[in-house]
């Protein structure tokens, strides 16, 4: 029988499959009885569950990354589809198929690394190249970009959703550098690969999608800054030669101003050509994956307006069939 993927849920379904495991909490009602929380996902989408009467036996049956196999029953709940689940228990991982819950394998992520690496190899501009060289053969580094998500959720949430975010934006980047000849290439293309680099650090998928300490405590903007620090001493070990202190600048503003505004995070905003153009660009790539993600996982099949969405602020507009 084939497999019951998440966005495949139906109203009021009785479901017998393997989900990963994230995001599990127990939690007390009114009334002070215990309840597990979890979500639930495979290489489809994401759907929050809910089991009544659990208690800390039930919390530790699985950790957090775990394949487990659930029976429950699917239901709407406030415009989402919702689990509420009967019973639960850990399935080794031999015992799926991990091509149900991948959504970009390994080869795939070899594939776009490959690409990335081409492109970042045909930079014009000496220092930057070699800060880019500095970037692909550090192995460590590497190591955590391939499988780092780009985000908890919203947009390229799972493990490769940087990689495949950084090569969709470099196309986008040098796409549009012909019609704005002030915009500098080879230094787009380097924001482009550096902006978001500090998720390495800011994000976990070893169990599930989550923040680690450090995402927490410092998050992906200062931890970025570092990076390219650390990126451009080895440079200059590389070189032998001091890197430009105005270019690293340069670089360092785009990180810390990709976000557009201060109310969005950013402690800067964009006030170079390279940077105004990697913010637009970056929010332009997020929001188009993230309206995809929308129509795929909404609920709402009989109708041409999704669901609201906390991304957009609003319903989006599905329309009919051509």
């Amino acid at each position: 029988m084939a497999r019951r993927s998440v966005t495949q849920l139906g109203e009021n379904e009785s479901i017998n499959e393997v989900y990963i495991a994230s995001s599990k909490q127990l939690r007390p009602n009114r009334q002070g009885n215990l309840y597990l929380q979890v979500q639930l996902s495979d290489k489809t989408g994401i759907v929050n569950a809910m089991m009544w009467n659990a208690n800390d036996s039930v919390y530790k049956r699985f950790e957090d990354g775990d394949y487990v196999r659930i029976q429950g029953t699917s239901q709407y709940y406030n415009g989402s589809m919702q689990v509420i689940v009967s019973h639960i228990e850990k399935i080794e991982a031999k015992d799926v198929d991990e091509s149900d819950f991948m959504q970009i394998g390994p080869q795939r992520r070899d594939e776009l690394l490959q690409e990335l690496s081409e492109q970042l190899r045909s930079i014009r501009n000496i220092h930057l190249r070699n800060l880019a060289e500095c970037f692909l053969i550090d192995e460590a580094l590497i190591a955590r970009f391939r499988t780092s998500p780009a985000a908890v959720k919203n947009h390229h949430a799972y493990e490769g959703g940087l990689l495949e975010h950084v090569v969709s934006l470099t196309k986008v980047a040098k796409a549009i550098v012909p019609f704005y000849p002030q915009v500098d290439e080879d230094l787009l293309v380097i924001g482009v690969l550096l902006h978001d680099i500090g998720k390495v650090d800011e994000l976990s998928s070893d169990k599930g999608l989550a923040y680690s300490d450090e995402g927490q405590l410092i998050g992906h903007l200062v931890s970025g800054v570092s990076i390219v620090d650390q990126l451009v001493r080895a440079s200059e070990k590389l070189s032998g030669e001091p890197f430009p202190n105005e270019l690293a600048l340069r670089i360092k503003h785009m990180v810390v101003s990709h976000h557009g505004k201060l109310e969005y995070g950013s402690p800067k905003v964009p006030m170079t050509a390279e940077a105004l153009a990697l913010h637009y660009i970056d929010s332009l790539d997020a929001h188009m994956h993230g309206f995809d993600r929308l129509l795929a996982d909404d609920v709402n099949s009989d109708s041409r307006w999704t669901s609201y969405s906390p991304l957009f602020g609003r319903k989006l507009f599905k329309g009919g069939e051509a």
